[in-house]
């Protein structure tokens, strides 16, 4: 059951006496940490607090449940709130990972996520009455045969991943739309699609509260010096929650939520995608009708019926920024830029309308993989994020991985060294853009 913000607030009322808990560092951030018989959120403590309602948070949350534990999830904003990286309107969900060191198991974690996103409408959606994920196909496409490339099309036909080597006349024919003039290298991927992103939060969240999981909007203080084992955590406004166990999960600001361990080990680009409104009475960019594609730089999709949003492309990455304080705007430039990517290689698009942008802050880490590690020197501490843009469409799959560690069921124990805490840093200066492919 769901726990609103007015009952949130009065069940805390009842434990107000027990919520001075020592002295704060600089900043108001605090340095003792709830012990033994504080408050609790609700009748008793969950097995788990997941913190962060965003695909990570989620999908973990939705799986926790499934495996019997009681859950609290908790979010500063709200499940697919604007601010969050999982808030876009759609997400592509291919298996094309070469230029990754770990891209094989990226993808057999992407091809495994496809057939649950359609089990997932097949079942739950279905009783919801909604549709979250469409088969595009993907086309991949380069100017000549390069290491994403090649490497891409080896581990296609190693892992059994549904491929085709297209010739640029072929492709021509076949999607007329886009201009493939100087890209001799193309790869199609059958099976790629595209999800429609806040929807699928939405939906796990409410499959969720089904469940029995319970939900809170709220934000903790910054966990600082925490060490042993913590009985609970405290929300900003002063509510002390109870659990067991604790999964941080909170995005963008994993490094603000846990700073002495992943200060300069997140860094947050902000991405931003235009929706493009397409020529009127002309399907040619509406889903079934164009693959999704990923031309250089760019990467995007066709136009879904279910959210008519337009035409969707994103471009590079852009500055990096606070997800708190960031506006989301985007700029003259990266306009012109999505203006110069449509003449080039969508022509009828030229000069159709922006019919809205969205920006998010992505989660880069120095290792460039997920992180799905326990809090050094915490026992019952994990840290789950560093999408690295790419996590969103393996969310059921991640999930699923997260909750069995947490509660220390059986899992792929050659996954868990990739999954650590980078050694690594970053500069503590960061540079004006970084490059992320698209999720």
């Amino acid at each position: 059951m769901a726990i609103d913000r007015r009952d949130f607030l009065k069940q805390a009322s009842a434990g107000a006496g027990l919520l001075a808990l020592g002295g704060c560092a600089s900043g108001g951030m605090r340095t003792n940490w709830p012990a033994e018989g504080s408050f609790a959120i609700g009748a008793g403590s969950p097995d788990v607090v997941v913190v962060g309602a965003g695909s990570f948070g989620a999908w973990t949350a939705w799986h926790l449940r499934q495996l019997g534990a009681s859950v609290l999830v908790l979010d500063a904003y709200g499940p697919a709130n604007a601010r969050a990286t999982s808030a876009d309107e759609t997400r592509g969900v291919r298996t094309s990972y070469g230029d990754r060191p770990h891209g094989e198991q990226w993808m057999r974690w992407a091809q495994q996520a496809i057939r649950r996103w359609q089990e997932w409408d097949d079942t739950v959606g279905r009783e919801q009455g909604t549709r979250l994920f469409f088969t595009t196909g993907d086309v991949i496409a380069r100017p000549d045969w390069e290491n994403f490339t090649t490497t891409t099309r080896t581990l296609f036909q190693k892992n059994g991943i549904a491929h085709e080597s297209v010739s640029t006349a072929d492709a021509q024919r076949r999607w007329p739309a886009i201009n493939f003039e100087g890209l001799n290298a193309i790869l199609y991927e059958r099976d790629a699609g595209v999800v429609r992103a806040r929807a699928a939060i939405h939906s796990v969240m409410s499959a969720y509260r089904n469940a029995g999981g319970r939900y809170a909007t709220a934000r903790i203080e910054p966990l600082v010096n925490a060490s042993g084992r913590i009985e609970a955590v405290r929300t900003t406004d002063g509510t002390v929650v109870r659990g067991g166990m604790f999964v941080v999960a909170t995005g963008p600001w994993l490094y603000k939520t846990l700073p002495d361990v992943l200060a300069n080990r997140i860094r947050t680009p902000v991405g931003v995608a235009h929706y493009i409104g397409t020529p009127p009475g002309d399907a040619r960019f509406t889903h079934p009708n164009l693959p999704s594609w990923n031309i250089g730089p760019s990467t995007g999709w066709p136009a879904l019926d279910e959210d008519s949003t337009g035409f969707r492309l994103r471009i590079g990455g852009g500055p990096v920024g606070d997800p708190d304080t960031s506006e989301r705007l985007s700029t003259p430039q990266q306009n012109e830029r999505a203006r110069q990517l449509l003449a080039q290689r969508f022509p009828a698009l030229r000069d159709m309308p922006i019919l809205r942008t969205h920006a998010c802050h992505y989660e880069g880490t120095p290792s460039r993989n997920f992180i799905i590690d326990r809090h050094p020197g915490t026992e019952n501490v994990w840290i789950a994020g560093g999408g690295n843009a790419e996590a969103f469409k393996s969310g059921p799959v991640i999930g699923e991985y997260v909750a069995r560690r947490v509660l220390g069921k059986s899992v792929d124990e050659t996954l868990a060294e990739g999954f650590m805490i980078p050694k690594d840093q970053f500069d503590p200066t960061p540079p004006a853009a970084a490059p992320f492919d698209d999720a």
